[in-house]
């Protein structure tokens, strides 16, 4: 999934508000940010292969240390544990954990059978994305939903709390848009260092924490 991992870091501050966005985003799509630096590091693999599944022509053939069950607890128990130390708040703490943990389920409904349970184990994955109209309206709706939950929770601050919000959620939507044309990559390469810019969307997060503020009684 793509917007469906943002989805459920916008709907995660509701049930802990005193976590950053940005802290709940980077815990929503760790896996997806480690990989691509896995890769670039010659310690994972995939390959581009057209018509793999209907929304994407990427094969994950080989990602047991940032996609396997196994490996993501142990990043989710690192993540709270760390958080924790940092925060001394067990509910944020608790909460990163699921999040973290949650890509992995998220990842084995969309996927195809690509997620090992644990490194060099049997893969699984039910297969959404064999469907680019299922996994347009899940997704989209699931995204919808998060925003909905978000935007209850928090109220901007001024001008800079709606731009900065309402223009990632634009962004968002037209890059998974564009994902459903199933147009074949040039290079692994190039999908890698796309993984690693996905960092900035943890900076855009950073800008909208600062512009926004929790609804009264939060």
């Amino acid at each position: 999934m793509f917007t469906g991992h943002f989805a459920v870091a916008l709907a995660a501050k509701r049930a802990a508000p005193r976590t950053s966005l940005p802290v709940l985003l980077t815990a929503a799509v760790f896996l997806d940010i480690l990989w691509p630096v896995l890769v670039l590091l010659g310690v994972e693999h995939f390959r581009i292969d057209p018509g793999n599944t209907a929304v994407t022509p990427l094969d994950f053939y080989d990602y047991p240390i940032s996609h396997s069950l196994a490996t993501t607890l142990v990043w989710a128990v690192l993540f709270g544990l760390a958080y924790f130390y940092r925060t001394r708040y067990g509910r944020g703490a608790i909460l990163v954990f699921v999040l973290v943990a949650s890509h992995w389920l998220l990842d084995f409904i969309s996927h195809g059978p690509d997620l090992p349970l644990v490194p060099g184990g049997l893969t699984y994955g039910l297969g959404l994305w064999n469907s680019a109209a299922a996994t347009a309206v899940i997704e989209l709706s699931l995204f919808g939903l998060g925003i909905w939950i978000y935007t209850n929770v928090t109220r901007a601050r001024g001008k800079s709390g709606k731009v900065s919000f309402w223009s990632l959620i634009i962004v968002l939507v037209v890059l998974q848009v564009l994902s459903y044309q199933g147009t074949p990559p040039p290079s692994t390469q190039v999908v890698a260092w796309a993984g690693i810019a996905s960092w900035l969307f943890i900076l855009w997060a950073l800008w909208i924490e600062k512009s926004r503020r929790l609804a009264g009684g939060m």
